[in-house]
């Protein structure tokens, strides 16, 4: 038996199928005779679509003795035919389910998903206070105060320039306000990087892949949580390509087109990862103007740079960062600048 389960808040869809695929049961349970429905089945395999609350039910299911499969949800899309309910979608995952060449996304833990949403949160922070300072550079630059570049900046200089006396006496207090809020933001997200750092001091994982450069504190926290174990991957390739950052290929025939990243997987991760391999080029530069030695790895970054462009250059770097994260973690070795390189390529 395979039986496919459609979550949802309140109402749970439940399709049976017996060994030749076929559909021979349908539930349409509420979340407490859910629960009871499995407390009183044999074992079977449970296949759930990835998605909002599918890790928490993998986990409970799993001690329960079931065995759980999550169908990536752009995977079990296409088996649905025509309308769309909870029922379709039940069926679909059954289909979905027979599907050899599909991965199954893993069934995280709860101290992977904590890490997680502690990303998240920072991550809204973040986004807020960005918000409040463009918020409070419009509203200065509309009394002819320009604010000096850079956020930290903007924070420090901002109620001094409050003070000026073409800005109104009414519009002082809102002002005030949004920098108060600014630097009780900053104050939070200090605080989950806190809890970061405990978090890394103790994970082995993490502190192996903060070797590679341009991995820092957030990159290895959030690639740990996402990924959980680096043997779901056959490779540090397949890696980067869950991460969307290797070519999208479109072709027929005998032509074949490389264009830009595919950008599909984790944006969150991704962005960190870019960032970090725009670093390390940075980096690299200042050190060919300075005359500095380059290792391979940085050295390999100058000249795809020189061949193409800043921005190729990055894509591609991070792409490699990827790839070497994976070797070091799967094969629990330190990095090497000169040897990552030969390994990776």
């Amino acid at each position: 038996m395979t039986i496919a389960v459609d979550l949802a808040k309140t109402v749970f869809e439940i399709a049976i199928a017996d060994s030749e695929w076929r559909i021979v049961e349908r539930h349409r349970l509420s979340r407490s005779p859910f629960q009871a429905f499995f407390f009183n089945r044999e074992p079977a395999t449970v296949v759930m679509e990835a998605c909002g609350t599918a890790h928490f039910w993998g986990r409970w299911l799993t001690g329960l003795g079931f065995t759980v499969r999550l169908i990536p949800a752009q995977a079990a899309r296409p088996y649905r035919r025509r309308n769309k309910n909870d029922a379709a979608d039940a069926s679909a995952l059954i289909e979905a389910a027979r599907n050899a060449e599909i991965i199954d996304v893993p069934v995280k833990s709860s101290e992977q998903q904590a890490i997680q949403g502690l990303h998240r949160v920072r991550s809204q922070w973040m986004a807020t206070r960005t918000a409040r300072i463009n918020n409070l550079r419009g509203l200065l630059r509309e009394q002819g105060i320009n604010i000096p570049v850079g956020a930290a900046t903007a924070v420090s200089a901002a109620p001094a320039l409050i003070d000026d006396e073409n800005v109104p006496e009414v519009l002082r207090a809102a002002l005030l306000e949004i920098v108060s809020e600014i630097r009780a933001l900053e104050a939070r997200m200090k605080t989950i990087e806190a809890e970061l750092k405990r978090y890394a001091a103790a994970s082995a994982d993490v502190q192996a892949i903060q070797q590679v450069p341009g991995i820092g504190l957030l990159t290895a926290t959030a690639l740990v949580a996402a990924v959980g174990s680096p043997k779901h991957f056959r490779d540090g390739r397949h890696m980067a390509a869950w991460m969307g950052l290797t070519p999208r290929h479109t072709g027929s025939g005998h032509r074949l087109h490389m264009g830009g990243i595919s950008k599909r997987g984790d944006r969150y991760l991704r962005m960190l990862l870019i960032h970090g391999a725009r670093s390390v080029l940075i980096r690299a530069q200042m050190n060919a103007k300075t005359g500095q030695s380059l290792n391979r790895l940085q050295q390999w970054a100058m000249d795809l740079k020189q061949r193409s462009n800043h921005n190729k250059a990055t894509c591609a770097l991070a792409n490699k960062l990827a790839r070497i994260a994976w070797a070091v973690w799967a094969h629990d070795r330190d990095f090497d600048g000169n040897h990552a390189i030969a390994m990776a390529a």
